[in-house]
């Protein structure tokens, strides 16, 4: 009679624990890159598809980083509904650029989504030509004073580096005789300066790290609000403090529209631990040069209209 007691009082405890398991089924969550596959954001989305194992038990990540843009999105849009378990990447390029000058382009808005998480922080430089000897806002003006052609390089011709490029120049008062040449990828881009193509170019920290080492070119200053506080720019002057307009490169996860909130929850409070781990942060940080830098919904919508007005404010200059 016993034995048959335990058995019972066994069975009952593996079918609560199957129970318990069935409460808990773990889900993948396939997270889409849709520009540059072996870029930034692609490299940081892997990282923490990577982590995502170690701190849940009900969520995978997986990352998945294609070329397409504007047009990845709106079919992201089109074929992904509420609660379905696919996470998109937006940023102010299509938000705050693409809606603005090429609106035909997006058959979305910010109303399609739900803020998950910024996934980094990234503070923009502009290098110059050592040949030319200009090392700080200071000297900068000073340049633009002369009055000569001023030439940028930049990732794309209406790209995020275009307007910080347009907007600091542009507020100089040089932007009549500035003249951006775009570049197919990021890292050309920044390479071209060293090359005598440009005498400027505006790029990732991590992207002229080399040439910088190579003393092939010298780092004038950061699109941001103060001084770059660690790495090897640390101490660039941030243009913010000069009173020139500035924008950081953000890369915001996205769920569709109407996902479960507590799904929602679930997936930032993922992130959160991830962007908290040590690894993630000194290797975000020594490699890749970049921020952790966790946001709000508020803190979304105002960086969104801070670019919007800078490219309203500088548009004409850039696309002409």
């Amino acid at each position: 009679m016993k034995r048959r007691i335990l058995s019972i009082v066994l069975l009952a405890a593996v079918c609560a624990a199957l129970l318990a398991g069935c409460g808990q089924k773990s889900a993948t969550w396939k997270v889409t890159c849709p520009w540059a596959p072996s870029g930034v954001a692609a490299m940081v989305s892997q990282q923490a598809a990577t982590k995502s194992t170690s701190y849940s038990d009900s969520i995978t990540l997986v990352a998945e980083a294609i070329k397409g843009d504007a047009a990845t999105v709106n079919t992201w849009v089109a074929d992904t509904k509420a609660n379905d378990t696919e996470l998109v990447f937006v940023g102010e390029g299509l938000l705050s650029i693409t809606s603005i000058l090429d609106p035909a382009k997006m058959q979305f808005g910010y109303e399609d989504f739900v803020f998950v998480e910024n996934l980094y922080s990234s503070i923009f430089v502009l290098s110059a030509d050592a040949k030319l000897n200009i090392s700080s806002v200071a000297d900068l003006e000073a340049y633009v004073q002369q009055g000569t052609e001023i030439s940028v390089a930049v990732n794309g011709a209406t790209s995020s580096e275009a307007f910080l490029a347009a907007s600091l120049f542009g507020a100089m008062g040089a932007g009549d005789k500035l003249k951006l040449t775009p570049y197919q990828s990021a890292a050309e881009a920044a390479q071209a300066v060293a090359r005598g193509e440009t005498q400027f170019a505006v790029s990732h920290q991590s992207q002229i790290l080399e040439t910088y080492q190579q003393n092939g070119v010298t780092v004038v200053c950061a699109f941001d609000e103060g001084n770059i506080e660690n790495g090897p720019f640390a101490g660039v002057e941030g243009v913010g403090q000069h009173g020139y307009p500035y924008f950081r490169n953000r890369c915001f996860v996205m769920a569709r529209a109407g996902t479960d909130e507590k799904k929602v929850a679930e997936l930032k409070e993922l992130y959160g631990k991830i962007l908290a781990d040590t690894e993630v942060t000194e290797w975000l940080q020594d490699t890749m040069l970049l921020e952790v830098d966790t946001m709000s919904v508020a803190d979304v919508e105002a960086h969104v209209e801070n670019v919007k007005g800078i490219v309203n404010e500088y548009k004409d200059i850039v696309a002409g």
